[in-house]
Order: structure tokens, then C-alpha cells, then sequence
């Protein structure tokens, strides 16, 4: 509060936002001081935003410069004081200068439509390449395998299903909660680098400058902890889970898909710390530097299957060990990527968060439990209909979930943009990255309806040839291609929430929601068939969506600030200062 007094930044934002209603002019000098401690403190009240418990925590993790409804609209988010500039130089160099109007919101660093729409595309378009990549990586995988014969292939197939299962239990909170808090982190320590009192002294850029960020930090030595649980889980329980998956000690399967599954355990540390990574450089709003380090590690393994499975006749262990090799490449490649960019290791444990990730990460891990049990229970439920209907059903899904990486990698870039302008109060520029990224969704969504719509029918003859299985897909047109309005929402939504920390939200809405779709899956097949069970997880991405859309229309809640008038203006800069001087709505 000492720095507000010193900086004169009471009386701009009493005049921006005084008794509630928006003054069209605002004029700063370094003069202006606060006459008192009272007049601060009740400024201070009279402008506090009301949040619901679900983000005070996140909210507390932010330290931001005034909590006032019109503080994003201001744009003093990071500020200088005049005293801090005037004592150490009268003309500060014009590379210091244009990077501090960026970083404070000048001229130079406004924000626009066409700019918030620049950057999620730049953001979105590496996303979805990046996680393509992984499925691509296992269907090759799954073609080199498959061409040894029907035990290995089946074998090899279990025990990537056990693997991906476990992983994405763990995996996905820790990437999603990775993202929201170096996002915060960032904004935080950027307002902090811009108060310190020895700023113009600093002869190290902001650029070339490691961050030292306590989330960096703290993702990585869980990611690494986690890692080594699910290895000795896997490995150890690797029997335990054949068996709960069908294959039993005197299955001909058994053997050699628990040898698999012990040798791809060994690949789970660098697994989680690759994702975790991948968190970072979300927060960091940067897709491309890890599509990068994936497209070389997955590169490995294309040149070490055909050698390790065929030339040493490894088998499947040789197709083990080299998507464990890539892994472990991909994970050394975005370590060495982080490390030019951020203090991997802090200098003293006291700096460690560990408290954030496991409350916000805990919940997390229900909500994914509560997703992959209402989508275990509607294969399981369209298991019951037959072999045909069954088969029809994994076409169908597959399809239905790959499709939905367009929406996802929108939903993650706007998670990271909306992450670091929440931390900064930025609520403006929230209120774009919002309005524009659920409107680019529907449009993907319809596209998509129309695309698969017109092409599914064919699309499926690539996965079966079988009459009856065709039959029953061509059926799922429908449910496979109406339905992606509904997800690309649901998802974005999904975005959305983790972008502001509302994971509290995120996750008992998914538990709700889970609990509902399950019900209807339990009677709904036993009288429509496999309609029920497609009807079923429409449901389930409708419930999503609705419960998306009502947090955003919940007037008390965190985003309150979409339904309130914010005044806008113009910051205006004197060159020789920088100290903001007039600003005009």
C-alpha cells in the first residue's frame, strides 16, 4: 500500500471510478500524493470486487497493483513512480523505454480485437498440431506392432489402454492447473520487476533475463514425483490391471502385455514431466516452442521402430523402448528449451507452492475421474449390444474425440490468455479473449457439422468394411456430427473456467453432470439400443455446456465483470517520462 501512497496511483483511480461512476478525464502528475490513510482505505473498499470463495484462493496467489473495477480499464496493472524515475535518470534509453510502455499499457501495448484474435490463432494453431502428434505416435506405433501378429498386437493394445488411462488420470489436472498458475506468476512478476527501486540500473533485459517463477518450480518436482508413482504403480500392479481389464494369468495375452506394460511404465516420469512442461510454456502463451521439442522426440522413434522391432527382431519390446527413448528425448528437449527461459530450481524450498497445486489439482483429479467414468460406462454400456454395435460405437468415438482437438486447442490458448490478463486485472481484455473465443468455437463447431455430415459415411469405410458395422455407423451420423456446436462450447467453457482458477466450479459441476449422463446411459440403451448410449453422451456434452454457460450469466460470481459497464480510456504518455499524464474517455 506504501507504493500507491508514494505514486500518486490513489487519486488517478478515485477519478477514474469515483462513487461508482466513470469521470471523463484523469490527469497524473508526480505530485499527486495521497493525503490520507483513510481516504486510501476506503477507496480501496469502496472498489474491492466481490469474488466468490472458489477464486479467492487464486486470487490471493495475484498481487495486484489496485482492486478496483476499472483497474484493467485504466491499464495501471504494472506502474512506475515518478520518484523512482526522476532519482536515477532524467531520459531513460529507448529500448528500456518502448519495453516498459509495452509492459504498462502504453501506446505500444494496447489491446484490440484484431490483436486478441492474432494471438489466440498464433497460440491455437501450433496446439493442435501439438497434440495431434501423440495420437499419430501410437497409431504408428499400433502399425508396427500389429504387423508381428494378432497376440502381440491385442497385448501391446491392453497395456497402451492401461497406460493412457492412468496417465490422463494424473496427467491432465496437473497440465491444466500448470497453465492458469505460471500464467499468474508471470503477470505478478512483471508488475513486481517494474517496482523495483533499482529498475534503471538493471543492465539485463526483460527478455534475456531467466524468470524465476516458484509454479515453475513447483510443476516440475510434482510432475516428477507423480512420475515416478504411476512407474512403480504400473509396474508393480501391471498384473492387478490386466486382470481388471479381462486378462487373466491363463490368458495367452497376459505375458507378454505385462512385460509391455512394465517396460512403457518406465516411461511415465518423463511422460509427466513433458506435460507438465508443456503447462508451462502455455503460461509462458508460447504452443510452438513444444510442438517443436515433440516433432523431434516423435521423430526418434519413427527412425528406432522399424530398427529395434524388425532389424534386432525386438518385437514389442523393441517398440517399447523406442517410444520410451522419444519420450525421454522429448522431455530433455523441453527441459533445455525451459532452462533458457526460467530458474528451474529454486534457490530455497521455503519457495515452493505446493499448496495451490494439490488443493486446485485435487479437484481437478475428481472432475477427469468423474469425465472418464461416464465415458468408460457408456462403452461399457454399448458393449452389451453385440460385437456389431460395439465396433460401430468405437468408430463413432473415436472419431467424435479426435475431431474435438480443434475445440480444445482454442480452449487452451484462451486459457492462457485469459489467465494472464485475470492476474492483472485486466478485465477488459478478459471480456475479449472471451466473447471472441466462444464465437470462433460455434463457427468451428458448425463447420466441423457440416464437414463430417457430408463426408462420415465414407470416412468410416477407412476403419471397416464389414456391411453390418457400416450399417450401425451410418446411423451415428447424427449423434457424431450434430453434436459439435455442443462440444466446441463445452470445451471452450471448460477453458474458460480453468483460465480464471474456478476450478472448484469446473470440477463439482463435472461430478454433477457425470452423475446425471450416467443414470440416463444405465436405462436409456436398455430400451433405444445403441441410440441410448449416443443419446446418452449427447447428454453429457450438453449438461457441460449448460453448466459453462450459467457460471458465465452467474452475476455474483467470478465473472461478474461481463455484465458491468467499465469506463474506457486512453492512458496517454510523455516521452521524456513515461509517467502517464491525461487520460480521456
Amino acid at each position: 500500500m506504501k507504493s500507491i501512497q508514494q505514486s500518486g496511483l490513489v487519486r488517478l483511480f478515485a477519478s477514474c471510478y469515483h462513487d461508482g461512476k466513470p469521470n471523463k478525464e484523469i490527469k497524473l502528475s508526480s505530485t499527486d500524493t495521497c493525503r490520507s490513510n483513510r481516504r486510501k482505505d476506503s477507496l480501496l473498499a469502496i472498489n474491492q470486487p466481490k469474488i466468490t470463495p472458489s477464486v479467492a484462493e487464486c486470487r490471493r496467489r495475484m498481487v495486484p497493483v489496485v482492486r478496483c473495477q476499472s483497474s484493467s480499464d485504466c491499464n495501471m496493472d504494472g506502474y512506475i513512480t515518478a520518484e523512482r524515475f526522476t532519482q536515477k535518470t532524467e531520459q531513460p534509453s529507448s529500448g528500456i523505454k518502448d519495453h516498459l510502455l509495452k509492459l504498462v499499457g502504453g501506446p505500444d501495448g494496447e489491446s484490440h480485437p484484431s490483436s486478441v484474435r492474432t494471438e489466440l490463432m498464433l497460440l491455437a494453431l501450433p496446439a493442435i498440431l501439438g497434440q495431434a502428434i501423440d495420437p499419430l505416435a501410437q497409431l504408428m506405433e499400433t502399425a508396427y506392432i500389429g504387423r508381428l501378429g494378432p497376440l502381440e498386437l491385442a497385448s501391446a493394445g491392453v497395456s497402451v489402454s492401461i497406460f493412457n488411462i492412468v496417465s490422463k488420470i494424473f496427467n491432465v489436472p496437473l497440465l491444466s492447473v500448470t497453465t492458469s498458475f505460471v500464467a499468474e506468476d508471470i503477470s505478478k512478476s512483471t508488475s513486481n520487476y517494474l517496482q523495483e527501486e533499482n529498475f534503471m540500473e538493471k543492465q539485463v533485459s526483460n527478455e534475456n533475463e531467466r524468470l524465476q517463477l516458484p509454479s515453475i518450480s513447483s510443476a516440475l518436482l510434482l510432475s516428477a514425483a507423480i512420475g515416478i508413482i504411476e512407474a512403480l504403480g504400473l509396474s508393480f500392479g501391471a498384473g492387478f490391471f490386466l486382470n481388471l481389464m479381462g486378462v487373466p494369468i491363463a490368458s495367452p495375452m497376459h505375458k507378454p502385455a505385462q512385460l509391455f506394460l512394465c517396460l512403457r511404465a518406465l516411461g511415465a516420469p518423463a511422460v509427466v514431466i513433458a506435460l507438465a512442461i508443456q503447462g508451462v510454456f502455455r503460461g509462458f502463451k508460447d504452443t510452438k516452442t513444444p510442438l517443436l521439442c515433440l516433432g523431434l522426440g516423435n521423430l526418434s522413434a519413427v527412425l528406432l521402430l522399424p530398427i529395434l522391432v524388425y532389424s534386432f527382431r525386438l518385437g514389442i519390446i523393441g517398440a517399447a523402448i523406442a517410444t520410451i527413448a522419444s519420450q525421454y528425448i522429448t522431455t530433455f528437449l523441453l527441459i533445455w528449451s525451459l532452462s533458457k527461459r526460467a530458474v528451474l530450481l529454486p534457490p530455497r524450498a521455503e519457495d515452493l507452492q505446493f499448496g495451490g497445486y494439490f488443493k486446485s489439482g485435487g479437484l481437478m483429479l475428481g472432475r477427469t475421474l468423474s469425465c472418464l467414468l461416464t465415458l468408460t460406462f457408456g462403452t461399457s454400456m454399448a458393449a452389451r449390444q453385440g460385437p456389431l454395435a460395439m465396433a460401430a460405437h468405437q468408430i463413432c468415438l473415436q472419431v467424435w474425440l479426435a475431431v474435438s482437438l480443434l475445440s480444445d486447442a482454442l480452449a487452451v490458448s484462451a486459457q492462457a490468455l485469459i489467465a494472464s490478463s485475470f492476474a492483472k486485472c485486466d478485465y477488459d481484455r478478459v471480456k475479449q479473449v472471451t466473447y471472441y473465443v466462444l464465437k470462433a468455437g460455434l463457427i468451428t463447431g458448425i463447420a466441423l457439422t457440416i464437414v463430417l455430415g457430408a463426408s462420415f459415411g465414407n470416412l468410416a469405410e477407412l476403419f471397416t468394411k464389414d456391411a453390418g458395422v457400416l450399417q450401425i455407423v451410418r446411423s451415428g451420423v447424427l449423434f457424431v456430427s450434430a453434436t459439435q456446436p455442443i462440444n466446441a462450447l463445452a470445451f471452450i467453457f471448460d477453458g474458460l473456467q480453468y483460465g480464471i482458477c474456478d476450478f472448484a466450479y469446473s470440477a463439482w459441476s463435472m461430478m454433477l453432470v457425470g452423475a446425471v449422463s450416467s443414470a440416463f446411459l444405465f436405462y436409456a440403451p436398455t430400451i433405444f439400443g445403441i441410440s441410448g448410449v449416443w443419446s446418452g453422451l449427447t447428454l453429457f456434452m450438453s449438461l457441460r455446456m449448460i453448466a459453462g454457460y450459467l457460471r458465465l450469466n452467474w452475476r455474483t460470481g467470478p465473472w461478474w465483470f461481463l455484465h458491468q459497464e467499465t469506463p474506457k480510456f486512453k492512458i496517454q504518455y510523455t516521452p521524456e517520462s513515461l509517467l502517464p499524464v491525461q487520460a480521456t474517455e
